[in-house]
């Protein structure tokens, strides 16, 4: 477990998701994603993977405020799901989440991160887009509402050790 130290995130760990954590991660599950909410079937499930998964919880005052997973089977690592409470958004939990997540696909050998984000959801976007993600792709109509999916990946491969991307066949 990690305390956050950044100020706007006073009072917020970080640490991993556990099989106690899973009925509370499912009830903000459905509060925040109401159309296409995972059941908590499928958390558990996941977490039984331990090999190829890693999912992240959030704690505050006010318990879990966030939670993120990642899929990793080399040499594509995958942003599964990742969200934070309304109530604490603008405080870098989504931040600090997802760049764990990168780290532990750095650390699983992942070439390649890739992710789905609603198209409607422009906040995810500008986080994903922040983090060097690009858009690949479309699914159209890949949410329950009929919302097309972004898909959009970041090139793990192509960072210099300094944490910037370089152009592809530059030397």
């Amino acid at each position: 477990m990690s305390r956050m130290t950044h100020p706007r995130m006073a009072g917020i760990t970080v640490r991993d998701m556990t099989l106690d954590d899973v009925p509370a991660v499912g009830l903000l599950e459905h509060q925040l994603f109401p159309i296409d909410a995972w059941p908590v079937q499928m958390f558990l499930d996941e977490l039984s993977q331990p090999e190829t998964r890693r999912y992240l919880v959030a704690e505050g005052g006010d318990g879990i405020v966030g939670y993120a997973g990642l899929m990793c089977i080399e040499p594509i690592a995958d942003v599964q799901t990742i969200a934070v409470v309304p109530k604490y958004e603008g405080r870098g939990i989504g931040s600090d989440l997802l760049t764990r997540l990168i780290g532990e696909a750095r650390r699983r050998g992942a070439a390649d991160v890739l992710l789905e984000v609603r198209a409607d959801n422009p906040r995810a976007q500008q986080l994903y887009l922040r983090f060097g993600f690009e858009q690949i792709h479309i699914r159209p109509r890949y949410y329950r509402d009929g919302v097309d999916a972004l898909i959009m990946r970041l090139q793990l491969a192509a960072e210099t050790a300094g944490g910037e991307a370089t152009e592809a066949g530059s030397q």
